[in-house]
C-alpha cells in the first residue's frame, strides 16, 4: 500500500506530461493563426488578380 501512495504522488508531482500538452496548445494555436492569415490573404490576393484581370481585359479591346 505504502508503493501505491508514493507512486500516486510522484505521478501527481510528474510534470512532463503537462509541458507536453501545453507545446501542443500552443501549436495549435499558432496552427490556427497560419491557416487564418493565410486564408485572409488568399482572399485579397483573388481580388487583386480579379481586378488585374478586368483591367487586363478592358485595356486589350
Amino acid at each position: 500500500m505504502q508503493t501505491l501512495t508514493t507512486m500516486l504522488k510522484q505521478f501527481l508531482r510528474d510534470e512532463e506530461g503537462v509541458t507536453a500538452i501545453e507545446y501542443g496548445l500552443i501549436a495549435a494555436l499558432i496552427a490556427i493563426v497560419i491557416i487564418a492569415s493565410v486564408q485572409i490573404v488568399g482572399t485579397q490576393l483573388n481580388s487583386v488578380f480579379s481586378k488585374i484581370g478586368s483591367a487586363l481585359t478592358s485595356a486589350n479591346t
